[in-house]
Formats: C-alpha cells, sequence, structure tokens
C-alpha cells in the first residue's frame, strides 16, 4: 500500500464477532509506505512487516506482527500473536492489553514497553475515533465511550533508538526556540 484509504469489515447482516474472526489474511500491509487502514476484525499472521509509514487500526492479529517495521503506526484493539515487534526499528504501536497477556507475546529486544503519554492518547484516540467512523467498530465504540477507563489498558511499543531520535529532535526544536 502506497496511499488510499482501506477499509474492511463484515457485512452488516453479519452474526460473528469481527474482533475475534480473521477478515484479512497474512502478510497485510507488508512494505506499506503509506496510507491508512480500518479493519474491524482480525488479521493474519505477519501483520504490517516492514511497514514504513501506513496508520492502521485492527481488531487482533497473528503472529509476527509489527515485524521489522520501521515507521507509522499500528493499533491492536485486541489479542496479538507471539513475536510482535521482532525487528522494529520505527514507528510506533499501540495494544490494546485488555488480558494483560502481551508483555509474554512481544519481543522485547529492540522495543520498549511503556504507558502512552497524554500526546500519545491524542493520536490513540483519533485513530480509535477514525475506525469507529468507518468501520462501525463495537469494540471501537465500547472503548471510545468509556475512554478514560480504557486508556489504562494500553501499551505503547516503541523502538529503542527511534526514542532516542524523538528525544534528540524534541531537544534540538527545544534549544532553536530559546535562541530564537
Amino acid at each position: 500500500m502506497s496511499g488510499g484509504k482501506l477499509i474492511i469489515y463484515p457485512p452488516e447482516d453479519s452474526t460473528f464477532k469481527p474482533d475475534q474472526n480473521i477478515l484479512i489474511g497474512n502478510v497485510a500491509f507488508y512494505g506499506a509506505t503509506s496510507g491508512e487502514a480500518y479493519i474491524n476484525g482480525m488479521a493474519g499472521e505477519r501483520f504490517g512487516v516492514r511497514n514504513s509509514g501506513v496508520h492502521a487500526v485492527v481488531e487482533g492479529v497473528g503472529d509476527h506482527a509489527c515485524e521489522y517495521m520501521t515507521g507509522g503506526r499500528v493499533v491492536v484493539l485486541g489479542e496479538t500473536g507471539y513475536n510482535f515487534a521482532a525487528g522494529m526499528s520505527g514507528g510506533i504501536a499501540y495494544v490494546f492489553d485488555e488480558n494483560q497477556s502481551f508483555e509474554e507475546r512481544c519481543n522485547v529486544n529492540m522495543v520498549g514497553l511503556e504507558t502512552p503519554s497524554n500526546e500519545n492518547f491524542e493520536e490513540l484516540k483519533q485513530l480509535i475515533s477514525k475506525h469507529f467512523k468507518n468501520t462501525k467498530s463495537v469494540k471501537a465504540k465500547c472503548i471510545l465511550e468509556d475512554f478514560e477507563h480504557y486508556k489504562s489498558k494500553f501499551i505503547k511499543v516503541i523502538p529503542h533508538e527511534f526514542k532516542r531520535i524523538l528525544e534528540e529532535k524534541a531537544k534540538q526544536k527545544h534549544n532553536e526556540k530559546i535562541v530564537a
């Protein structure tokens, strides 16, 4: 994907729960460079591998999601498979860790797991709002209706070196304002 918007949701008359069923297959957004994606359902394995710019919201992912990711944003509103973020060097992922099982599924060799900042929560709420607007996700609606309660269940996944670079840029910007 190199631009545009992809919206995937089940038929309105479907009787299954989208957040418990795979609606998009394996290797979705492999090498994607830009655009937006909203998936009201789960993705298969290797979701967002080598993503360098797509902003995507999905209800759950299989093994190896966000592997070798270099940019963009990924929001997972449900369970993840194992080996999440292996080799991730850029971008940010937010995972809704309702069952507190994410840490054991994440490959933390190159990433840190953090509580999102207030600025992150603004971005996260905006992405979830777009997801709801585009897919009518029941899960997104539930989270948005009581965001103050649910926001404590989100984990921010950020590569160590990417965080260092962002902090250095913020420091330089601050110093430029002082000089000006």
